[in-house]
């Protein structure tokens, strides 16, 4: 019996149901249409290279995407990254192949940045704190008045592109000061409006009174010891990125030691992270789940924008394109 061949492929992990189920009638329209046949397999790389040497289109999500995958996929014309980011995938590998990596572009950025408000909040007004001590029924944890107010405080904004043009007008809305670091932007140009530049990251994070962070995985992280030392003892610290850009072990000694006064983290290095974390023991940290990205009102028009950029004719292209 012949092996089925499939023109398309979605791979998928974690959260695979809830992605193809929600794509489901943009699959079965292609299908109808004659466009691209598709199946969905578990992502097992490179383990899954027998099942995806003839698929002309992959649609990825967190999932990596090596150079040995992209060299053995002889059929392979597109790659549809279910996101904004794309540090995962090999893009020398299919530059090389002239093969085009699309990206979905502006569509979860408004929620990050709602999620980042989140954190916040959270964080300067002690939630998690205030919530066992209900829970515990110990009242008296009230009188400690350890939260705090964010109307005039100062925020550092780690990473000046969408989500974090998004901060600063709902931050503007709360009355924080703004200011933001983004080497490439001061290369290019700083944009108008009322968000100072920070001349360095040092002289930023020494003014701030909250740091967000909104900027892509780099080979080490951008904060790490040596940066909390000098972040003022009641900062507070947002990472809605990316894993790995913040030194966990570095944060985590900071926490305890009262450096940083409070953290709230949606990404980690290893996700989940292990139970023995030393972030899981402290309660002046907020975590969540990597869900900044998800909600449920545009989740469904989000989930088949990869799908519509495989059905494209494929192109050349030496960068992402953004769909």
């Amino acid at each position: 019996m012949a092996a089925q061949r499939y023109d398309s492929i979605t791979i998928d992990v974690q959260h695979g149901a809830l992605e193809y189920s929600s794509a489901l009638p943009m699959l079965q329209a292609m299908r109808a249409s004659g466009v691209v046949p598709m199946a969905r397999v578990p992502w097992m790389e490179p383990g899954i290279i027998m099942k995806v040497l003839d698929a002309g289109a992959y649609v990825i999500r967190t999932q990596p995407l090596s150079a040995t995958t992209i060299a053995d996929a002889r059929q392979l014309k597109i790659v549809s990254r279910h996101g904004v980011g794309y540090d995962a995938v090999d893009v020398p590998a299919l530059n090389n192949r002239r093969i085009p990596l699309c990206i979905v572009g502006d569509v979860n950025s408004l929620s990050v940045t709602e999620h980042v408000i989140l954190l916040i909040l959270a964080c300067a007004k002690r939630l998690i704190r205030a919530d066992r001590s209900v829970r515990a029924c110990s009242w008296e944890w009230r009188n400690r008045l350890e939260a705090t107010d964010i109307y005039g405080k100062r925020l550092l904004i780690v990473g000046y592109g969408r989500i974090g043009g998004h901060l600063a007008r709902l931050a503007t809305g709360f009355g924080m000061e703004i200011h933001a670091f983004d080497p490439l932007l001061a290369e290019r140009g700083w944009p108008e409006g009322p968000v100072n530049p920070a001349p360095t990251l040092a002289d930023g994070l020494a003014w701030a009174d909250v740091v967000s962070v909104s900027v892509p995985k780099a080979a080490r992280p951008i904060l790490g010891v040596e940066e909390f030392s000098l972040m003022k003892p009641d900062a507070i610290l947002v990472n809605t990125a990316r894993g790995g850009i913040v030194d966990e072990a570095a944060l985590s000694a900071a926490l305890a030691d009262g450096r940083v006064v409070a953290a709230g983290l949606d990404v980690f290095d290893d996700e989940p992270p292990a139970q023995d974390h030393p972030l899981l023991g402290l309660d002046q940290v907020v975590l969540t789940p990597h869900i900044a990205v998800l909600h449920s009102r545009r989740l469904s028009g989000w989930q088949s924008l990869p799908f519509r950029t495989c059905s494209i004719s494929s192109r050349s292209a030496s960068t992402p394109t953004s769909s």
